[in-house]
């Protein structure tokens, strides 16, 4: 689903942020649902499975009723996540010059975090434009990753035990 979410995403750049909130909310509904379905199976992560399902299905549901202000409340959530985090890294930067070499790389990352924080916050159509090529591309990367993944654990069973 993350490859589909992520594909889907890419090669529509003229999606509207709404779509975005509907999309998001389609597949966190159906990556509950199957995590869920997971977690109903046997194995010792049964209890995370199901309740990491749940918040995935209410979080969907929450996105396809209220999409917009999914996007809103997604959109203030990470201006104000970077611009906390942007300060936090620059006052640490500020406060290990003396310790550590480079710093201004720390600095640096606070500066880029702060920026896209406010420019959310100023601009925030195109931030969502933004974020929304950003999240496309992690699914996408994410998704390979588990499909990878996925195949690499079907293989050690194959493996007979000594």
């Amino acid at each position: 689903m993350a490859i589909l979410f992520g594909i889907l995403a890419i090669a529509w750049p003229e999606i509207t942020v709404l779509s975005l909130a509907i999309l998001f909310g389609v597949y966190t509904l159906l990556d509950g649902i199957t995590a869920i379905v997971m977690g109903l199976g046997r194995g010792s992560d049964r209890g995370y499975l199901i309740a990491l399902g749940v918040l995935g299905v209410v979080a969907g549901l929450i996105s396809l009723i209220w999409p917009q202000i999914t996007v809103v409340v997604l959109l203030l959530v990470i201006a104000v996540w970077a611009i906390i985090a942007g300060i936090a890294q620059i006052a640490a930067a500020v406060r290990l010059r003396k310790v550590i070499r480079n710093e201004w790389f720390l600095a640096l990352s606070g500066v880029i975090a702060l920026v896209l924080g406010l420019l959310l916050i100023v601009q925030p159509a195109e931030g969502a434009i933004a974020l929304l090529i950003a999240i496309a591309t992690f699914a996408l990367v994410w998704g390979i990753t588990l499909v990878v993944l996925g195949f690499r654990l079907r293989t050690l069973n194959a493996v007979p035990r000594a």
